[in-house]
């Protein structure tokens, strides 16, 4: 394992300057727009706190199930979106890849910011809005980011900070941005093989975005701790 990780590592440091030009909207001020619709709602998508809320009734105002049903639908709508965008063959990758990483960090950015709605916290807060962003890097990448000093602190630490500091927002939507153009470069090496064969590359990103996203939010539901509503 540690060997392929350091392979992924030495491929995306190779391809993250290709990537840029391919994918020239994985920057920081796509993570910011990302969170804001992921927040607010897009299309038929409705916002976080109210997709959310829907959940707390369903489940008669029980929060933990009403999280737990959140993550569930969040996993199941990754690996939906991770299908349809990994069917295509090798010539279409340049275009549904970056597409993929697109979808998934809205859907993270959203399933991320529901639950810090069922626990209490306000989405309108910077404060909460980074911290979501910095969830969605997961904890092994967080553990790795806080050792390097590229992000101030966990998440639940910056959601609960005594005030919000303007330049923390540059900091954290830079380090997200670099996270996202090393994901697609790492889902280029990865799916390579799989895009020889169109059904398995379906099948190959359905599996990896839905047991990403089940990381996140399984995460998530730890640092994210109950406040008031």
């Amino acid at each position: 394992m540690g060997v392929a990780r350091n392979v992924g590592k030495q491929a995306a440091r190779q391809l993250a300057p290709r990537i840029t030009e391919v994918a020239p909207g994985l920057t920081t001020g796509f993570v910011r727009q990302a969170l804001t619709r992921a927040i607010d709602g897009v299309g038929p998508l409705p916002g976080a706190a109210a997709a959310a809320d829907k959940q707390l009734a369903e489940q008669q105002g029980d929060v933990d199930r009403a999280v737990r049903e959140v993550v569930e639908n969040h996993v199941s709508y990754a690996g939906m979106q991770g299908l349809l965008t990994n069917l295509g063959g090798l010539v279409t990758m340049t275009v549904t890849v970056p597409a993929n990483i697109t979808g998934l960090t809205l859907l993270q950015c959203r399933m991320v910011a529901g639950i810090a709605h069922l626990r209490g916290y306000d989405l309108a807060d910077p404060r909460v809005r980074n911290a979501i962003l910095v969830t969605i890097l997961g904890e092994d990448r967080i553990n790795e980011a806080l050792k390097k000093k590229q992000i101030p602190a966990p998440p639940m630490a910056l959601a609960t900070a005594p005030a919000h500091l303007p330049a923390l927002d540059a900091t954290i939507a830079t380090a997200v941005a670099g996270e996202l153009i090393g994901r697609v470069a790492g889902r280029r090496v990865a799916t390579t093989v799989g895009r020889r064969v169109p059904l398995l590359g379906g099948v190959v990103g359905l599996s990896a975005d839905a047991w990403a996203t089940w990381r996140i939010g399984r995460y998530a539901k730890r640092e994210w701790l109950p406040r008031p509503r």
